[in-house]
């Protein structure tokens, strides 16, 4: 039964449930260069297992919005919580690399808790609670993996590696068990049949947009799978968005999607994503480059993961200040802050990255304008929509986030892999090579800034989001 709480408590469940779902995008990293031996395979093979996450992620991400608006999001939320554990513990007990690949794909369904809970704050809290509780449970997307990355080197470093997707289990449960308790059925709904034959196109077409973007690096751009897959993308996603258009139930509103705000938001996401992911993939290779080099620092996983940390938590301290922001000057105001502050913090990183403490000072400022610009999203997106379709469109935004930070990934290690210099036996990106990719994701963030000023001023029909 669930318990009569105050919206305290609800912010904070499903706020967790937010860290626990963005924490299964880093919880292997440290383990990615040991994994070609703990799974007895190829390194190229051993990959998957962070890009079946981020495929699974950017796919589950909008469906599961949408069933949510369907049947209830609390409902939706618990099996995505169950499909979590379920990948955890299957994780947990193998060493196979089939087996890890599936369970590590179940532990990516479970980024729709993010939008749903968004949703859920919505529909349950009070109206001068909502816009600081969606803050926070938006900036969930980045703070989890910022925090997570140092946690899971440390368990990695001192314990059996298995231990990790243990802890996941047990992260999963327990958020499931506070849902149970605290967090009540959303009375919002949308009478309507889901759509199975646009769920199936959406999946093809993502994954065929989405594979050759995350593995292109590797298969070669030109090669007949990049090229393959992304021909197949544009074929079914042109075939899927006129089946959607002509669907009187459709998986996703694309009337809805082309609104003015809601396109330009979600344009604004996939750069604001791809900014972001700059720092999560340049960063750690800078502070553990051989101190040889001239510019690298030579630390540990443990050490470098712990400099990145205080962006992690300045992204959550920073969620009520974006609230007060939008509701002072508006979403579209404070996106648009937040955009500026990252490429303020890859500026400061092209000119001052000698030391530990100047990269940590970049990291922050850099994290303080995701946490800012993540919290921003959600109230431009549904002061726009209806109030029947807030998960599907908040899914649709984290999905948008996902294909920025995906192309990010591709981007960001082309340019590492190519600027590069010798060290002894080693080849590691070169000092220009950080320097470029820094330049890229402050340009990234600037087409940010600009797309959200294309973004339209009006005023929402609720009044908790009244400020666009």
């Amino acid at each position: 039964m669930v318990a009569r709480a105050g919206s305290g408590p609800i912010i904070v469940v499903l706020a967790s449930c937010g860290l626990v779902a963005s924490f299964m995008q880093t919880l292997v990293i440290p383990l990615i260069p040991a994994f070609p031996r703990l799974l007895d395979t190829t390194p190229t093979d051993a990959s998957w297992v962070v890009t079946v996450t981020l495929l699974a992620a950017a796919v589950c991400t909008p469906v599961a919005g949408r069933l949510g608006d369907l049947y209830g999001k609390r409902r939706v939320l618990l099996v995505s919580l169950g499909v979590l554990i379920a990948g955890s513990v299957v994780s947990a007990l193998t060493s196979s690399l089939a087996l890890m690949i599936v369970g590590r794909g179940l532990q990516g369904c479970a980024m729709g808790v993010i939008p749903l809970g968004i949703s859920i704050m919505r529909d349950e809290l009070p109206a001068e609670r909502v816009s600081g509780a969606i803050s926070l449970m938006s900036a969930t997307l980045g703070v989890g993996g910022a925090i997570g990355l140092p946690v899971a080197a440390i368990v990695a470093e001192h314990a059996d590696w298995h231990v990790l997707f243990w802890g996941a289990a047990g992260l999963g449960l327990g958020c499931a068990l506070l849902i149970l308790r605290f967090v009540p059925e959303s009375p919002v709904r949308t009478p309507a049949p889901f759509d199975f034959l646009g769920t199936l196109g959406l999946i093809v077409g993502l994954t065929s947009l989405l594979l050759p973007i995350v593995k292109g690096g590797e298969w070669g751009w030109g090669s007949p799978a990049t090229l393959g897959f992304a021909a197949t993308a544009v074929v079914v996603l042109a075939a899927w968005g006129w089946y959607q258009l002509r669907r009187r139930d459709p998986l996703v509103d694309l009337r809805v999607s082309a609104r003015r705000p809601v396109l330009f938001t979600n344009l604004a996401s996939v750069l604001v994503g791809f900014a972001m992911y700059a720092m999560s993939l340049s960063f750690p290779q800078l502070l553990q480059a051989p101190s040889v080099t001239g510019y690298g620092l030579g630390l540990t996983m443990v050490q470098a993961g712990l400099c990145l940390a205080p962006n992690g938590l300045v992204m959550m301290a920073l969620s009520p200040v974006s609230a007060r922001l939008t509701n002072r000057y508006g979403a579209r105001v404070t996106l648009m802050t937040g955009a500026i502050v990252i490429a303020v913090g890859y500026v400061f990183a092209i000119f001052l990255m000698a030391t530990a403490v100047e990269l940590i000072i970049a990291s922050v400022i850099i994290g303080a304008g995701v946490g800012i610009a993540y919290a921003a999203m959600p109230a431009l997106i549904m002061s726009a929509v209806p109030v029947t379709e807030t998960a599907s469109a908040n899914g649709l935004n984290s999905l948008m986030r996902s294909v920025g930070t995906s192309t990010s990934s591709a981007v960001m290690a082309t340019m590492l892999a190519h600027l590069t210099i010798t060290v002894g036996s080693f080849t590691v990106p070169s000092l220009a090579g950080f320097r470029a990719t820094f330049a890229v994701a402050a340009v990234a963030a600037v087409a940010g800034l600009a797309l959200t000023a294309v973004v339209p001023r009006f005023r929402a029909a609720s009044p908790e989001l009244a400020r666009v």
